[in-house]
């Protein structure tokens, strides 16, 4: 059973969703054209030992209609409103891609409100992005995501086919009900002009940010994993996250730091296949267990 929570932030309310119960929260927040429904199989992974409240960012899910301001900061408020609201003192923290940059700039900012941060293929950026135009780069980078958003679909079923025709869910372990319940939270509109409700001023927001988001990481005190997924957003062999400035991170602070490759992953599946999801429950009882410490894992077995 999902029960939702209406928090009030600037402009109106962040929608919530209590996924699963557990002695412990896990607050969870999903990546940049997603929702909170990305988290489904990782609650269910987490069998009970932690209770995950997943949220909408605004412009996005059930918070679409949220207005501005975007952007890190923003999302960074937004989730403290979230700890209050559920009295949470200090929390495990998880993101995925955009979400993993908002977990970061909050547990740089509030390290007394963080017990430990799980950033699941996100939250760093490569210092070669500085010398890229915004523009290339967002065309680049979130074409596909964006053209989505463009599009229009004459039935619920139409748009959970799309879905099931994207390349990075075509041949990996994601199970159909966990996809219709992702592209439902996500599908608006009346019939036969339904679309996606994701707020595209909050996208490009979001985006132009990605040249300063990364630092926050760079500066964590917490106990923090990154997971590292070795495919893209199309399941294409190239990691959003390189292999070196993954390990240049953990080696800034070693017995804080360490870096997971989950093997046979996209960027997607990380979070919405059972072997991914899997892996990211581990690391999210490991930062409600304790510190991180010892050496940096290289991969999940």
């Amino acid at each position: 059973m999902i029960e939702r929570l209406d928090v009030p932030v600037a402009g109106g309310t962040l929608a919530t969703f209590r996924l699963g119960r557990g002695p412990e929260a896990v607050l969870a927040v999903h990546g940049i054209t997603a929702n909170s429904r990305s988290w489904c199989v990782v609650a269910r992974a987490l069998a009970g030992r932690a209770e995950l409240l997943a949220v909408d960012l605004r412009g996005r899910g059930a918070s679409s209609e949220l207005p501005a301001p975007f952007g890190m900061e923003a999302y960074a408020h937004d989730l403290l409103a979230v700890l209050d609201r559920c009295g949470i003192e200090r929390a495990v923290l998880v993101g995925h891609s955009l979400g993993a940059y908002a977990v970061a700039r909050l547990a740089a900012d509030h390290p007394e409100r963080v017990r430990a941060a799980v950033l699941v293929d996100g939250g760093l950026t490569s210092p070669a992005i500085e010398e890229v135009d915004p523009e290339a780069f967002l065309a680049a980078f979130l074409g596909p995501a964006l053209a989505r958003l463009e599009l229009t679909f004459p039935t619920p079923e139409a748009y959970h086919d799309w879905w099931r025709a994207h390349p990075a869910f075509a041949r990996l372990d994601v199970a159909d009900e966990d996809l219709v319940a992702f592209a439902d939270h996500d599908l608006g509109g009346v019939s036969p002009q339904l679309h996606s409700t994701v707020a595209k001023d909050a996208v490009r927001a979001d985006a132009h940010e990605m040249f300063e988001m990364g630092k926050p990481a760079q500066r964590l005190t917490v106990p923090a994993e990154l997971l590292r997924a070795p495919r893209g957003l199309q399941d294409e062999p190239s990691p959003l996250i390189a292999a070196d400035l993954a390990q240049a991170w953990a080696d800034g602070a070693p017995a804080q730091r360490r870096v997971l490759d989950v093997p046979d992953v996209n960027h997607y599946t990380i979070v919405m296949g059972a072997a991914g999801a899997g892996a990211v429950a581990q690391a999210i009882v490991r930062g409600l267990q304790g510190p991180v410490g010892g050496p940096p894992l290289r991969s999940a077995r």
